[in-house]
């Protein structure tokens, strides 16, 4: 099982085609556990909005978009150091 930072390279290279369950384990790692509505997985960030962090199981997938809401959340979160 690949390690969270090769996850992120992962999803760096390919954000068209990145699985529900590797984005979850990516924001579980970085955002604790999610609320969940329906099929849409909400996260508290530390910081009051954007970047949000919102992924949703489409077919075992997530939309690129979402991925790239969840890579900019993460990349905050690490410069931050919060």
């Amino acid at each position: 099982m690949p390690d969270i930072y090769e996850l992120i390279q992962r999803m760096r290279r390919q954000p068209n085609h990145v699985r529900f369950k590797d984005a979850d384990r990516v924001a579980r790692f970085f955002f604790g556990p999610p609320r969940i509505h329906g099929s849409h997985h909400v996260f508290r960030t530390p910081w009051p909005g954007d970047p949000r962090v919102n992924i949703q199981d489409r077919s075992g997938f997530v939309a690129p978009y979402q991925i790239k809401q969840l890579l900019a959340a993460v990349e905050r979160r690490t410069s931050d150091g919060s």
